[in-house]
């Protein structure tokens, strides 16, 4: 059982920081550090949006934009930190 928690701490980890790296890179373009235009910036953006919008979607659906902001990173990011929390809680009791 200890393995199964262990996978999904990682899988876990792994959207987190795929959603920091979107956060980070849509700044970078905001503020024109990065340019669209290059292809290897254009196929990480579209990488990591594609992987992204399946967890972002029903959020959107939900959450209204704040003054022009998306605030749906945000909620993914404290989702992902409850699991971590419930898993971490609950792997004592099924061991």
């Amino acid at each position: 059982m200890g393995s199964l928690f262990g996978i999904l701490n990682l899988l876990l980890d792994l959207v987190y920081y795929v959603v920091i790296a979107h956060v980070i890179m849509s700044w970078l373009i905001s503020f024109q550090v990065l340019n669209i235009y290059q292809p290897i910036v254009n196929q990480i953006w579209r990488g990591l949006t594609q992987v992204l919008e399946p967890l972002y979607k029903p959020i959107r659906k939900v959450l209204p934009s704040v003054a022009g902001m998306d605030l749906t990173p945000l909620v993914v990011l404290i989702g992902i930190m409850v699991l971590r929390v419930i898993l971490r809680n609950n792997a004592a009791y099924l061991m």
